[in-house]
């Protein structure tokens, strides 16, 4: 009997492949799909001009708002890559400290001026002593360090945000390394891989007040502070200086004002701080090295809220004799007293010179150790970077009455 067909039952087109079911005991064949012909060099002539458009696009945007390609970033690696240094090299200074060490101090004058090039390892955001402690504890390092603190950053708990950095020093996988580099080779062509701009990082400020309950706190909001070059040499954004709405949202990120009365350190971190830098002073010492710090200057506004915080006689003349230790305070020299920082914290890049060139000088006439070179710069003052009578003046004022009043 013939079997009839169904002419009601649907009809398989003929791109659509056969399946298992329709071939009951049979192996499913190995499926083929023709390609049709296309004009692939066009296209991709035509996708490399698209992606060439957007990065070109891209990068105009980011140069417009002040990014520029050299700005490597700063980050684990490479501290991590300075601190090998150490290792394998005889460098005659090293810098420890926070982010006033990193951005006030400037590496080209202090070659300039001694012919030594210091290898910086200062950190924003950290607290100095635990590197001084790992520099006295797993080195063999027998020269100058010197220590930037930012009146009460020593006394912190422990590394803070730069606790990642001696962790990538005793181990950094080639892939991470590998990573560091390519970023840092593409970095100095590009102005768009500003690790603070990127698109990962932007997104995140769409929602903000878009979601009840969606805030975007300060910090976070403040995408940029420094530029970094080769050697992590570190300075303050030019934006920050010229933009006023920059300058003041930094200015509130720091988190003191009218009506917010300082936290105080207690007095057991206060005991910690001074045995650790004194075991590691002594440590230093023993291999014929030497320890000095400094305190960069602040604005007049953060300083009177540095000593509400922690008045000098505990902070450092305390913390210097418990380390049996020099420092060169910016309160007791008239040019770095002078300097103003525009963000309360950190001085320009021109002002850092400055500092810098009346740092090291200051440190000459302290340490044989640092000797200026034959034919070195002139002294640089105040003016060199722009600060005007009525600053220098208002950097030696005292402190304002109702933040000695919050103790």
């Amino acid at each position: 009997m013939r079997e009839q067909i169904d002419d009601r039952a649907p009809v398989r087109p003929g791109f659509v492949r056969l399946t298992a079911s329709d071939r009951p005991g049979v192996a499913q064949p190995v499926p083929v799909r023709d390609i049709p012909p296309q004009p692939w060099p066009r296209i991709l002539a035509s996708a490399m001009l698209l992606l060439a458009f957007g990065v070109g696009v891209w990068e105009w945007r980011m140069r417009a708002v002040g990014l520029e390609a050299g700005d490597i970033d700063d980050g684990p690696s490479a501290w991590a890559e300075q601190r090998r240094r150490i290792d394998v090299e005889e460098p005659g200074v090293v810098f420890l400290g926070d982010s006033r060490m990193l951005f006030d101090s400037d590496l080209d004058r202090y070659e300039a001026l001694t012919g030594v090039r210091p290898i910086q390892l200062a950190i924003a955001g950290s607290n100095a002593r635990p590197f001084l402690v790992d520099l006295a504890a797993h080195s063999r390092y027998a020269g100058l360090v010197v220590v930037g603190i930012a009146h009460t950053s020593f006394f912190g708990a422990d590394a803070g945000l730069g606790r990642g950095a001696l962790e990538r020093y005793r181990f950094e996988s080639p892939a991470v390394r590998a990573s560091f580099h390519l970023h840092r080779a593409l970095s100095h062509v590009f102005a768009f891989l500003d690790d603070r701009f990127r698109l990962s990082r932007l997104v995140h400020f769409l929602d903000d007040d878009w979601r009840p309950g969606v805030r975007i706190g300060t910090a976070e909001r403040l995408w940029k502070l420094g530029v970094t070059r080769d050697d992590r040499q570190t300075w303050l954004w030019p934006r920050i200086e010229t933009d006023e709405r920059l300058r003041d949202h930094q200015r509130a990120a720091w988190g003191f004002g009218a009506g917010r009365p300082p936290r105080p350190i207690s007095g057991e971190a206060i005991a910690t701080a001074q045995r650790e830098l004194h075991d590691a002073v002594a440590t230093i010492r023993a291999r014929g090295g030497e320890v000095i710090f400094l305190r960069p200057p602040s604005h007049p506004t953060f300083r009177a809220f540095e000593e509400a915080q922690m008045p000098r006689a505990q902070a450092w003349d305390a913390l210097l004799a418990a380390g049996g230790v020099r420092g060169v305070h910016s309160d007791d020299d008239a040019v770095m007293r002078a300097l103003v920082p525009p963000e309360y914290s950190h001085l320009s890049r021109a002002c850092a010179t400055v500092y810098t060139d009346a740092y090291v000088r200051a440190l000459a006439a302290m340490t044989p150790r640092v000797a200026l070179r034959a034919g070195a710069p002139a002294p640089l003052t105040p003016a060199d970077c722009g600060m005007p009578p009525e600053e220098v003046a208002s950097s030696a004022a005292p402190a304002p009455t109702s933040y000695r009043a919050t103790r």
